[in-house]
């Protein structure tokens, strides 16, 4: 064995690392737009609504009603989806942005609970989002709510209840 190799200092292996990460991680934000599902101005402008957020907790919740719906809003296509690399995409937007144990699968199950109701009834967030996320029509979230609802129930095969439900019964009636 060479000796250089047995020489090596633990500091040195851990720099090493970081600088790998790094080149990795650039790598990724240079991939072309073929690979890559989201936009990079989706990414910014999302990114940008959450910065909005005046609290750690409300911006995450902005985070993560704003990730859903861009997500659920790219279901309406006639073309074929690759839900891996759609899902996975979305995954490492999600992670890289607030971190581990959260994914497209968890943003979804928030969008079906009654945290989603506070930021959709927040003034502020629906004005910045309007405002942010022109891709994303703001007359279109309940559509998009129900589109969720729905792809729960036919995984589920339970009835939908709840408050979400009942948000978009009343918001159908005004």
């Amino acid at each position: 064995m060479d000796n250089q190799h047995l020489s090596i200092r633990p500091w040195k292996l851990s720099v090493y690392f970081v600088n790998i990460r790094a080149e990795v991680r650039g790598n990724m934000d240079n991939r072309s737009m073929d690979t890559t599902i989201m936009e990079t101005a989706t990414r910014d402008r999302i990114l940008a609504l959450t910065r909005q957020g005046r609290t750690r907790a409300e911006a995450t919740d902005w985070f993560r009603v704003a990730v859903g719906l861009h997500y659920l809003a790219g279901l309406m296509t006639k073309d074929a989806i690759d839900f891996k690399a759609v899902d996975g995409d979305y995954n490492r937007f999600i992670y890289h942005s607030i971190g581990g144990g959260h994914s497209i699968t968890s943003v979804l199950q928030f969008m079906s609970g009654q945290g989603v109701l506070a930021v959709l009834e927040s003034e502020r967030f629906m004005a910045l989002f309007a405002e942010t996320c022109t891709d994303v029509p703001a007359e279109s979230i309940p559509f998009l709510l129900e589109l969720n609802l729905g792809v729960a129930k036919n995984i589920s095969k339970l009835e939908v209840t709840g408050p979400v439900q009942d948000w978009l019964e009343k918001r159908k009636s005004i």
